[in-house]
């Protein structure tokens, strides 16, 4: 299994505070190249329409020196596990969660912003230090 984020608990801790479940912790997805590991699986209970929502979330911090060598990486990973969970689960839906720091300064940006609505990326914006989440962007 790959290495955590070092954000990783801070997400998950985040979410259980929002009233998600978190049901696999790395969520496992098999795939005719082999394994791989997206970062949790979750599920909620829309109480009002008695629907279950389920979510898998891939965790980035964006601490090394080059932002857009991450956003490489994160958006490779991202578009390879959303289509095999779309082969696998498709009522699950794939977050890419990142810090409110990069989120400010690096997916704010045009360019960012035109591959975020390009390739369709939902995000969740969380806070490492009081482990909140801030932000849901579909």
């Amino acid at each position: 299994m790959p290495a955590r984020d070092v954000f990783h608990d801070a997400v998950k801790h985040g979410l259980i505070t929002d009233g998600w479940q978190i049901t696999h912790d790395p969520l496992p997805v098999s795939w005719e190249l082999g394994d791989m590991y997206i970062d949790l699986g979750a599920e909620k209970l829309l109480a009002a329409q008695r629907d279950e929502v389920k979510i898998a979330v891939e965790i980035k911090s964006f601490v090394r020196t080059s932002a857009i060598s991450e956003f490489h990486t994160a958006l490779g990973q991202f578009i390879n596990y959303r289509l095999a969970l779309s082969e696998i689960e498709p009522e699950r839906t794939l977050y890419l969660a990142v810090p409110i720091d990069a989120y400010s300064s690096f997916f704010t940006t045009k360019f960012i912003q035109n591959i975020i609505r390009i390739y369709q990326l939902k995000l969740i914006v969380y806070n490492p230090e009081t482990e909140e989440i801030l932000e849901w962007i579909n």
